[in-house]
């Protein structure tokens, strides 16, 4: 695997996850982005996850201590956290907050779904837009709960689904082309490490994902 470590002490390491890797076993699966982790660290342990198709920003322990320390953390939506992704539709609230509980659907099997906020399983995410292009908006979105699918699924429940996301898309949702994956990727964090202070960290929007912004831009008239 090509995966990139931005950086690792004796406690932590961040890699920047591409896409289309499977963070851990779900049944048998092999080549999870755990098993690459442990033929050189084999007590790391995943302190959280992303989806196998976004891609970006990801912290693993190399201890136990590590681990409770930043499991604490993100528990306590102490770690900053930011997304980048496009989705379908131009939004009327330019910046907001999505505040609904999110639980597993009953009619869709594997998928996550919300309800009213105050129910179980609370999940807040802020989002603003960044770029505007015709039928789509970039946003920047800060989720401040770590729900399975939420940003995906939040966007979604306002009519905002994410552009290439095959799980969430609504039936009649054109299809971009040459996007082969959702458009999402995690590009900011900031967390406290357990030895050597607060760090941030940055991940570039990947070249496929750019590509796509290139294509919906605008040409400029000379």
């Amino acid at each position: 695997m090509n995966i990139p470590i931005i950086y690792e002490d004796d406690d932590i390491v961040v890699i920047d996850k591409p896409a289309g890797i499977l963070v851990h076993p779900v049944t048998n699966e092999k080549n999870t982005l755990l098993d690459f982790l442990k033929i050189k660290y084999p007590k790391v342990q995943l302190v959280h996850r992303l989806d196998k198709d976004t891609s970006g920003l990801m912290v693993a322990a190399k201890n136990e201590k590590a681990y409770d320390q930043l499991k604490g953390q993100f528990l306590n939506r102490e770690i900053k956290k930011k997304y980048i992704a496009l989705v379908y539709g131009i939004l009327k609230d330019k910046k907001g907050i999505i505040a609904k509980s999110i639980s597993r659907s009953r009619k869709r099997g594997g998928s996550q779904t919300t309800t009213p906020i105050g129910k179980k399983r609370e999940a807040i995410t802020r989002y603003e837009v960044v770029e505007e292009f015709k039928n789509y908006s970039l946003l920047e979105v800060f989720p401040e709960t770590g729900r399975t699918h939420q940003i995906r699924v939040h966007l979604a429940s306002i009519g905002h689904p994410i552009a290439g996301d095959k799980k969430y898309k609504f039936k009649r949702q054109p299809k971009l082309e040459s996007l082969t994956r959702q458009f999402l990727h995690a590009n900011y964090l900031k967390i406290t490490l357990p030895k050597n202070g607060t760090k941030e960290f940055v991940s570039n929007l990947p070249n496929d994902l750019n590509k796509i912004l290139e294509k919906l831009r605008p040409v400029l008239q000379l």
